[in-house]
């Protein structure tokens, strides 16, 4: 079971570091305080208000939970979340041995480094320490489960646990001498064998522990299940979790349940009617995060989804964007369910060694099932609103055909949006889609924000320069379809930037909801390289990383816009600048922890 007093979250594959002095006895590479202070100034795509590396190289989060699981990735313990990541030490690329980074803090904002967590020493992880997950075991013990490219090159699952339970900050940790605890299955690939997951345990006083690891066996992702009485010695059950045939490798799965009558999470050991169980791929293949609802039988080991997943654009996700390998946790204390994810860079390899550093954490986001039971729906977590500061409001005003105007008043390089929009007269402007097989992020790539269309483009116009030659633009556009309204939010890449080299690709994705009836609502942060938009209070999510050359701190604006031919209405707009999150190393610094 889940106790109180921990909550982990895991960032698997992940990596970062931040600038900081050498420590006696730390494994982190010196940077001294000027070279940082001169590296950030010199950088206008460092995040500011996001989790990231100001060096080196950072990926997924792997596992997040309250008292019972994480890896690589944040946990709760003793009045801290801990933070658990991959991380390369040797540079701003994905590296041949990659360690576990570990930070703590109060509130997910503000972050306070350690030493790194777990290194590559034993022949069952000698050439790296990949993803995984922490479970918190009765008696609040955390155990972390993590995946070890053994001295032959073999993925391998092992077993680790603190050295003294006594630590709040849980700085070392020790290696079980019964690892490796699972060895690639016979039909999967030493190398397809990958990233358990958070533990959960069956019902019961008896219950046995149950984990998942992604693999694969002739093209068929699956979800390979394992059980233990004891949580060392795994015994693979005959049959996945899941699997679905021409699905490729899975990666980082994630298997928790949300609650069928509250937005509230539930401990990941629940099991029962009035819960609905999420399994969460990655897919190796498209590097999408994807999720499927359904139902989980314990006494059976089988989980049956509403609707098979195929890895095409029919499937759920979390996020349509830049965002992948994530992972949720279970923090108790706040009884919510929390979800991260790796928003990796769109520039390229040059560019990142250039920099010096690679790869951020989207900010962290509560996530449920909405009323329908149908999907999840995603808001960032309520401590973000703590770093809001200047504001500005703009009320009842009319978007007229064609027209934009300038949100003034914020920096608009690191910025918070609240936007509703509403609409009348749909029937008469409203264009006709029949959405059948439609791909909605190829409808977007169809369209952009200068093209007039009937109702929409309109939205907004992110890290813009003042005559628009840079900008990336967050809209929507609404069509008639067979059986109502179609509302599509679309994020355009295509003009974030004049620099050349950069994946500018456009990300799509259909927002259920009403437009007759409901107001269109978009929340968007802005820090500088990545830009999140919910839509719809969060039913629609879609993440970007951007470069622009000229719209670079002071010298960025935000516009909101409307390029369709029917009038648009702002019911209201709310817009914060956004102070910058701290990050120091314990030498430095414990106050963040106060």
């Amino acid at each position: 079971m889940e106790m109180l007093s921990i909550l982990v979250i895991a960032l698997s594959s992940c990596v970062l570091l931040h600038c900081h002095e050498a420590v006696e006895g730390s494994r982190y590479p010196e940077t001294g305080n000027s070279e940082c202070r001169i590296l950030e100034q010199q950088q206008p795509y460092l995040p500011s208000f996001h989790f990231r590396p100001p060096q080196n190289w950072l990926n997924d989060p792997n596992d997040a939970f309250a008292s019972a699981a994480a890896a690589a990735g944040p946990m709760w313990y003793n009045g801290m979340y801990h933070l658990f990541y991959q991380y390369n030490p040797e540079g701003p690329l994905f590296g041949d041995k990659m360690v576990w980074a570990h930070s703590v803090s109060r509130d997910m904002i503000h972050w306070v480094d350690l030493d790194l967590a777990l290194t590559p020493t034993e022949p069952f992880d000698m050439k790296s320490c990949w993803s995984g997950s922490i479970t918190i075991l009765p008696g609040n013990i955390p155990m972390i489960l993590y995946t070890g490219i053994d001295s032959n090159g073999v993925q391998v699952q092992n077993l680790a646990f603190p050295k003294n339970l006594s630590d709040p900050l849980l700085e070392q940790w020790e290696k079980s001498t019964r690892n490796p605890i699972m060895t690639p299955p016979q039909g999967v690939p030493g190398d397809f064998f990958r990233d358990p997951t958070t533990a959960w345990r069956d019902p019961g006083p008896d219950g046995k522990w149950n984990v998942i690891v992604g693999g694969l066996i002739k093209n068929e992702g699956m979800a390979i299940l394992y059980q233990s009485e004891d949580f060392v010695s795994w015994t693979k059950v005959e049959h996945p979790l899941y699997s679905s045939p021409g699905t490729g490798m899975w990666e980082c799965p994630d298997f928790f349940p949300v609650s069928l009558n509250s937005s509230n999470g539930v401990d990941t050991s629940v099991v029962d009617p009035s819960v609905k169980h999420v399994l969460k791929i990655s897919s190796f293949s498209n590097v999408h995060d994807y999720y499927v609802l359904g139902s989980y039988a314990p006494k059976t080991s089988k989980y049956v989804p509403d609707n098979e997943y195929t890895g095409s654009s029919t499937d759920l996700r979390y996020d349509y964007g830049k965002f992948y390998a994530s992972k949720t946790f279970f923090d108790q204390p706040k009884s919510r369910r929390i979800l991260w994810g790796w928003a990796n860079e769109s520039d390229t390899m040059e560019d990142d060694l250039a920099k010096g550093w690679a790869g951020v954490q989207a900010i962290p986001r509560e996530i449920w099932l909405h009323s329908s039971g149908k999907q999840l729906v995603q808001w960032p977590v309520e401590e973000l609103n703590k770093l809001r500061g200047q504001h500005v409001q703009v009320l009842d005003e009319k978007l007229h055909s064609g027209s934009v105007f300038e949100v003034e008043g914020i920096t608009a390089s690191q910025a918070d949006i609240e936007i509703e929009f509403e609409l009348h007269s749909l029937e008469e402007s409203a264009e006709v889609l029949d959405t059948t097989g439609t791909d909605p992020q190829q409808l977007c790539s169809d369209s952009n924000a200068s093209v007039r269309g009937g109702v929409g483009p309109f939205g907004l116009l992110a890290l813009a320069t003042k005559e628009l030659t840079e900008h990336t633009a967050i809209f929507f556009m609404i069509f008639k379809g067979s059986n109502g309204f179609v509302v599509l939010m679309c994020s355009d890449q295509r003009r974030s930037s004049l620099r050349d080299g950069l994946d500018k690709t456009p990300y799509g994705a259909f927002l259920d909801i009403d437009p007759q009836h409901e107001k269109i609502a978009l929340r968007t942060l802005i820090d500088h390289s990545i830009v999140e938009s919910f839509g719809g209070g969060g039913k629609t999510c879609i993440s970007s990383r951007v470069y622009p050359k000229l719209a670079i701190n002071s010298e960025a604006r935000l516009f909101v816009f409307n390029n369709g031919t029917l009038d648009v209405a702002i019911s209201s707009l709310n817009a914060w600048s956004m102070n910058t999150a701290q990050k120091n190393r314990p030498t430095q610094s414990y106050a963040l922890l106060d």
